[in-house]
This record gives structure tokens, C-alpha cells and sequence, in this order.
């Protein structure tokens, strides 16, 4: 298989996962570039980011055009997440490989105990 051909893959099951649950940027692109294609951790998680705007976009307007979608829930996160994002965008090089896969896990892995919790 092509790298190109799974590269496309990759992109399809994220769109999917982002289309229905609002994630998959991050938990399913990173570790699919990391251990699948072998590509450095800190350019991953920048590609990641460049990846999610429009599936977001995409997203967004088919929430909007069904009327499932919150504006001023929105505008308060997005202030929070614009600074938020700055900040890590700023951070994301200084921080270690080892450190880095670790704070990813963690993240990943409450994610996913919240997943199984939520009833």
C-alpha cells in the first residue's frame, strides 16, 4: 500500500469519527502519522492542527444547516481555545518526544474513561 493510499485512509476514518462525534483530529491522525507512517511526534501534532480547520469548517456548517449548534456556547470556547491554542502552538516544540506521547496518553486516556462512565 501506498503511502499516498493511506494517507487517503487515514483521512477518511477521521472525517468519518469527525463528522459524527466532533473528534478525531488529534486522538486519530496523530497516532495513525506516528506509528503508521513513521512521521516525528511535534509534526504530527502540528499537521493534526492543520487537518482539523476544515473538517471543522465542514462540520460546522452541516450542524448550523441542521440547527445543531449553540452560538454563544460556541464564541465562549472559541475565545478560551483561540488563547489556549496560541499558548500550545508556542509550547509544542519546547516540550520533549517522551513527554509529550505521555501527556497525549493521559489526555487520551481520560477521554476514554469519560467515554465509558458517561451513561
Amino acid at each position: 500500500m501506498t503511502n499516498r493510499t493511506k494517507l487517503i485512509i487515514i483521512g477518511f476514518i477521521t472525517g468519518i469519527l469527525n463528522g459524527m462525534f466532533g473528534a478525531g483530529g488529534g486522538t486519530i491522525i496523530v497516532p495513525f502519522m506516528v506509528f503508521l507512517l513513521g512521521i516525528e511526534d511535534h509534526k504530527a501534532h502540528a499537521t493534526a492542527i492543520s487537518i482539523i480547520l476544515p473538517l471543522t469548517i465542514l462540520s460546522s456548517i452541516i450542524y448550523i444547516k441542521n440547527g445543531v449548534f449553540n452560538l454563544p456556547i460556541t464564541l465562549n470556547i472559541t475565545l478560551g481555545s483561540v488563547i489556549g491554542g496560541l499558548l500550545g502552538a508556542l509550547v509544542l516544540n519546547k516540550v520533549p518526544i517522551k513527554y509529550l506521547r505521555k501527556i497525549f496518553g493521559i489526555i487520551m486516556l481520560i477521554a476514554s474513561a469519560r467515554i465509558w462512565i458517561i451513561k
